[in-house]
């Protein structure tokens, strides 16, 4: 494995019985990037997460974390990687503070439990009781819990699902700050948006297998790589003859005929000249959108799903 890549798989294979829910995948995670796997329930990544966790044992395979075999190096993996699950449940009475010391004697090296508190904002709840924190306060714990032994690879398991909105963004945030520090994470995520925000690269994963995989920009532009371009107008377009714009791949006018879209593999100057062309008409424009193609038209194009089917 290069001194490059925390992670490197090739022809991962995990069957259970005649069902084979992994059938040969292959990626690589860069040292200090963070690499989200995608992939519609049933897709294989959780298994494929638990594999290089060393949770579960591979079928067929070349997998290296950290330069270690998952398989046959479990307990040197468990002291350099950190894990944070989707629902982490402690006992009510546990105190924070406690909770970390707990899990840090588990390994061979611990951060600073306050230091560590600090940086995940929870100083102030230092002495509470587990039952007493809030759902963004716990799942910045068990975030803080995968990071006690300091870890070179942290994987994070769909950190956000079923928290609101301002608690996705503070652990948005706190993962930002971690990647802007050249933390490697892998994560698993059934937000399409935040793959886009928090990601370097992602791979995304159907039926058992990589279809793509790329920087979020990379897979658009790959993939579906055409922006709709509308414009309203104050007149009606009716009985006018449409130019050949420039990248422009399809055109469509709206029942009232003042509202015109058109796609475009080139929306920029495609833009400039359908402005020139309304003005040119004494048509008036009234209003203008760009919407450009995102990951999630990709991961529908790619896969026939949405992200959380």
């Amino acid at each position: 494995m290069s001194q490059h890549n925390a992670i490197s798989v090739k022809g991962l294979r995990k069957s259970y019985g005649d069902f084979e829910a992994v059938k040969g995948i292959d990626f690589e995670v860069h040292t200090g990037e963070v690499f989200g796997l995608l992939g519609p329930n049933g897709a294989g990544k959780t298994t494929t997460v638990e594999i290089l966790e060393g949770i579960r044992q591979r079928t067929a395979g070349d997998v290296r974390v950290l330069d270690l075999d998952p398989d046959k190096q479990k307990k040197q993996l468990k002291d350099r990687i950190g894990v944070c699950l989707q629902a982490t449940n402690l006992p009510d009475k546990i105190k924070v503070i406690e909770a970390l010391q707990l899990f840090g004697a588990l390994y061979s090296r611990m951060q600073d439990p306050d230091e560590l508190l600090k940086r995940l904002q929870l100083s102030d709840k230092r002495d509470a009781f587990y039952s007493t924190l809030s759902g963004g306060q716990k799942q910045r714990l068990a975030i803080a819990l995968g990071m006690i032994n300091d870890p070179s690879l942290l994987f994070l398991d769909e950190p956000t699902t079923g928290l609101d909105p301002q608690v996705r963004l503070e652990i948005h945030s706190l993962i930002e700050q971690m990647r802007g520090q050249k933390c490697t994470i892998l994560m698993t995520t059934h937000y399409i948006e935040e793959a886009e925000r928090l990601c370097d690269r992602v791979a995304i994963v159907d039926s058992g297998k990589v279809i793509a995989i790329g920087t979020p920009r990379e897979l658009v532009e790959r993939s579906v790589g055409k922006s709709a371009i509308e414009i309203v107008c104050e007149r009606s377009l009716d009985g006018l003859a449409m130019p050949e714009w420039p990248g422009a791949t399809g055109t469509k006018l709206s029942e009232d005929r003042r509202r015109l879209t058109v796609t475009s593999a080139r929306p920029a100057p495609t833009l400039v000249e359908m402005v020139k062309w309304v003005d040119a008409q004494g048509l008036g424009l009234e209003d203008v959108h760009l919407k450009r193609p995102t990951l999630e038209d990709v991961f529908i194009e790619l896969t026939g799903k949405r992200l959380r089917d």
